[in-house]
C-alpha cells in the first residue's frame, strides 16, 4: 500500500473515531412491591433518552424485536400470570405494514409472583429488548436483571441496571448500596458521549400528520359536496335563508350560525367516537385484525350502495321529526336545520365519514376531532357564502346526471380502498392470501372499469343517458386510464413510489425476484455464500465469503450493518437503494456483504466465543455482528455502511441513515475512486 493511501486510511480513522458513537440510552431498574402475605409484584422499569422508544411485548412476526423478559426459575417463587406491560402508544407502521406498539420516556413491567418460603430471596431474569430512534435502530440487547424480596418490607428499591458503555465491564455489588457500579478496562478504545436526539422532530412528524388528516378530510368534504344527497340543497337552503330574512345581514347572520352548527355537529361525532373507544384505544382498534375485516365488509357495502344497487339511509322518521323542529326560527330552528342537512345527506356523507374516522382513528389523539373538521368546513363553507351572496347562485351548474357519477367515482374509490384493509388484517395473520401481486391485480381491474366509465363505456343503474362526454370527464379519464397503466409493472416487481404504503411490501410477494422470472435460474448464477438481497442485488450474509469474493473479483467492499426488524435499514432500501444509478453501483461496482445484528440462529460451539463488550458468551449470530461493528466502528446503530478495500481497510468515511439520494451516491462514488487510486 502506498504511503498517499496510508495517509488517508489514518485521516478516516480519526474520522470514524470522532463520528462513531455507542448509543446506550435505555437504564433499567428493578423493585419489589408486596402485594400481600404470599404475593409480591416485579417492577422493571425502562427510562428512556428523549426521541428513542422501547418495543412491546407483542409484535407480529416480521416486525421488530419484542421486549421478552426470561425469569430464573428457583424453589422459593411460583410466576403468576405473565409479565404485564402499560398502555404505551401503537401506530400502524408504514414500513413494516403491521400494528406496532411500543413506549417512549419511560415504562414499567410487572410481573407477579407468590412466596413459596416465607423467607428473602433473590430472583434473576434476563430482558431481551430492542431501541430505535428516528435515524438508528440498536441491536438486540440482553441485560440482567435482579429483584430482591423480603416479607418484612413493603416496597423495595433493589437495582439500578446501568448499560454496557464501552469494551469490558466487571459488575461488584456495593454492600451499602443497592446500585450496581462498574469498572471499566482501560483500553485503546474511545468511546464519546452519546448523541442526544430532539424530541421535537417527533413531535413535527405528528403535527404533519394531524394537518395531512386535516387537509384529506377538507377535500373530501368537498367530494361529499358534489353528490347528489347534498349539491341541489344548496339553492333550497339559501333560498330559505333569504326568504324568511327581512335583511341581508340578517340573512348573512343566520347562514353563518347554519354553517357553524354544520362543523359543531360533525366534531361533535368525532368527540362521541372519540370518547366512546378512547384515543388510544381507537388507535388499537383500528390496526385490529378483525376490525379491518368489519370494515372491509362495510366499505364494500358503501361501495356498492354508490354504484347504485341501493341506498343506505337513516330512518324517515328521524328526518321527517328533526325536519319539523327547524320551523320553530331563532338559533333552535337552524341547529335542527343543520342538523336535518347531516341526516337527509347521510346516505352520501356516511361512508365518507365513516372512512375518514378510520383513517384519522389509525394516527390517534386528536386526529378524529381534526378529520371531522376539516370535513364539516369544506361541507359548510359553500353554504354560507351563498347565503351571504346568493347572486353567486346564478354560476353554480345545474343539478344533474353528472352529480351521480361524482357518486360513482367515489364508490369505485371506496372499493378500492377496501382491499387495503382486507390487505392489512392478512398482513398481520400472514396468510398470504392478499399477496402484491393479487392486490395489484384487484386494483388495476377497479381502475380499469372506472376509466371504461369515465369514458361514457359503461352504463350504471342511475345514469342519465350520455350523448357526449365533457372535457372534464375526459380528461379525469386519461388520468385514471394512467394511473391503471402506471399500476401494470407492478406486478412484475416495479416498486410503485406512488402509492408506496398501500399494497404490500415488495417481499410479501408470489414471486419475489418478479412476476416472469425464473427463481432458480436465477439462484443458479449466484456465486458460493451469496444470496438475492432487495432489488435483487447478490449480498453475501458471511463477512469471509464476501470479502473472499470481492478479493476475486477485485472490487470495493460495502459492508451492510442492518437488521431484519430495523425500520430505517427497510427505508433506506425501499427509498435509497431503488434509485437506478445508487442501484448500478450496488449491483455492478461493489460487493454488498450484509450483516444482520438481530439474526436470532444460533452460531456454531466452536464459535461461541466470550464477548469482548459483555464477559458474556456470544450465542447467535447477530450478536457476533453485532460486536464486531461496535468493536470495529465504535458504533452499535443501524443502517450502518461502511466501504473497504480488500484488506478490509476503510476508503472513506462511514455512511448512517442518508434519505438524501445524492449525497449518498456521492459517498458511494467518493470510497470506490479511492478504490481504483489504490492500484495506481
Amino acid at each position: 500500500m502506498n504511503k498517499n493511501i496510508f495517509l488517508v486510511s489514518l485521516l478516516l480513522l480519526f474520522t470514524i473515531m470522532v463520528k462513531a458513537q455507542i448509543y446506550n440510552p435505555i437504564k433499567w431498574k428493578t423493585s419489589v412491591e408486596k402485594i400481600s402475605d404470599t404475593e409480591y409484584e416485579l417492577h422493571a422499569k425502562a427510562s428512556l433518552e428523549a426521541g428513542w422508544h422501547l418495543y412491546s411485548q407483542e409484535v407480529s412476526d416480521g416486525g421488530p424485536i419484542p421486549t421478552h423478559f426470561t425469569f430464573t426459575k428457583t424453589p422459593d417463587f411460583q410466576l403468576v400470570g405473565n409479565v404485564k406491560e402499560e398502555k404505551g402508544k401503537t401506530i400502524n407502521d408504514p414500513v413494516f405494514k403491521m400494528s406496532i406498539k411500543f413506549f417512549e420516556k419511560e415504562t414499567t413491567f410487572r410481573q407477579r409472583i407468590k412466596n413459596i418460603g416465607n423467607k428473602p430471596f433473590k430472583i434473576k431474569a434476563e430482558v431481551e429488548y430492542m431501541v430505535c430512534n428516528d435515524e438508528n435502530c440498536l441491536p438486540p440487547s440482553y441485560d440482567e436483571l435482579e429483584f430482591s424480596v423480603n416479607p418484612t418490607v413493603s416496597k423495595i428499591a433493589t437495582k439500578e441496571i446501568a448499560p454496557v458503555e464501552v469494551v469490558e465491564e466487571k459488575i461488584r455489588t456495593d454492600s451499602a448500596s443497592t446500585e450496581v457500579k462498574t469498572e471499566i478496562g482501560v483500553q485503546e478504545k474511545t468511546v464519546l458521549p452519546a448523541k442526544k436526539v430532539v424530541h421535537k422532530k417527533l413531535n413535527k412528524a405528528e403535527l404533519d400528520s394531524l394537518w395531512t388528516i386535516f387537509i384529506l378530510s377538507f377535500f373530501s368534504g368537498f367530494a361529499a359536496l358534489l353528490t347528489p344527497c347534498v349539491f341541489p340543497m344548496i339553492p333550497m337552503t339559501v333560498s330559505f335563508f333569504t326568504k324568511q330574512s327581512k335583511t341581508k345581514s340578517q340573512g348573512i347572520r343566520k347562514a353563518i350560525f347554519y354553517g357553524i352548527f354544520i362543523i359543531t355537529i360533525y366534531i361533535f361525532l368525532g368527540a362521541v367516537v372519540t370518547w366512546a373507544f378512547g384515543a388510544d384505544s381507537l388507535n388499537a382498534l383500528s390496526t385490529n385484525v378483525w376490525f379491518n375485516l368489519i370494515f372491509f365488509v362495510l366499505l364494500v357495502v358503501f361501495a356498492i350502495s354508490f354504484l347504485g344497487a341501493f341506498e343506505i339511509m337513516l330512518p324517515n322518521s328521524l328526518a321527517n321529526k328533526v325536519d319539523s323542529q327547524a320551523d320553530r326560527g331563532g338559533i333552535v330552528g337552524i341547529l335542527f336545520m343543520a342538523l336535518a342537512l347531516a341526516i337527509v345527506s347521510f346516505s352520501c356523507t356516511g361512508p365518507i365519514v365513516g372512512t375518514l374516522l378510520v383513517e384519522a382513528a389509525s394516527r390517534g389523539g386528536i386526529a378524529p376531532f381534526m378529520g371531522m373538521f376539516g370535513f364539516s368546513l369544506a361541507l359548510a363553507l359553500p353554504f354560507t357564502l351563498f347565503a351571504a351572496f346568493p347572486g353567486w347562485l346564478n354560476s353554480l351548474p345545474k343539478s344533474g346526471g353528472w352529480l351521480n357519477s361524482v357518486k360513482v367515482f367515489l364508490g369505485f374509490l371506496e372499493l378500492a380502498l377496501a382491499f387495503k384493509f382486507l390487505s392489512n388484517a392478512d398482513l398481520v395473520l400472514q396468510l398470504h392470501w392478499l399477496e402484491r401481486e393479487t392486490f395489484l391485480a384487484i386494483w388495476i381491474a377497479i381502475f380499469a372499469v372506472l376509466s371504461l366509465y369515465l369514458f361514457g363505456k359503461i352504463q350504471l343503474p342511475h345514469d342519465s343517458p350520455l350523448s357526449h362526454i365533457s372535457v372534464g370527464r375526459l380528461s379525469l379519464g386519461i388520468v385514471v386510464l394512467s394511473f391503471t397503466i402506471y399500476l401494470i409493472p407492478g406486478i412484475w416487481g416495479a416498486p410503485l413510489k406512488l402509492i408506496s404504503g398501500f399494497p404490500p411490501p415488495l417481499n410479501y410477494s408470489e414471486i419475489p425476484n418478479g412476476l416472469g422470472t425464473n427463481s432458480d435460474e436465477l439462484t443458479s448464477k449466484l456465486p458460493e455464500g451469496a444470496e438475492f438481497g432487495p432489488h435483487n442485488i447478490i449480498a453475501f450474509t458471511d463477512y469471509d465469503l464476501g470479502m473472499a469474493y470481492a478479493k476475486k473479483m477485485r472490487k470495493p467492499v460495502m459492508i451492510d450493518f442492518t437488521g431484519h426488524a430495523c425500520v430505517n435499514c427497510r427505508k433506506m432500501e425501499d427509498n435509497v437503494w431503488s434509485d437506478q444509478k445508487v442501484l448500478k453501483v450496488l449491483k455492478e461496482d461493489v460487493v454488498l456483504i450484509s450483516l444482520y445484528v438481530d439474526d436470532k440462529r444460533e452460531l456454531p460451539q466452536n464459535e461461541q466465543v466470550v464477548s469482548e463488550l459483555t464477559g458474556k458468551k456470544i450465542k447467535y449470530i447477530g450478536q457476533k455482528w453485532s460486536e464486531f461493528q461496535t468493536v470495529t466502528y465504535k458504533t452499535n446503530a443501524q443502517p450502518f455502511y461502511v466501504l473497504v478495500n480488500n484488506e478490509g481497510e476503510t476508503l472513506n468515511e462511514t455512511s448512517a441513515y442518508n434519505p438524501d439520494i445524492e449525497d449518498y451516491f456521492g459517498w458511494l462514488q467518493s470510497g470506490i475512486s479511492n478504490f481504483k487510486n489504490s492500484f495506481n
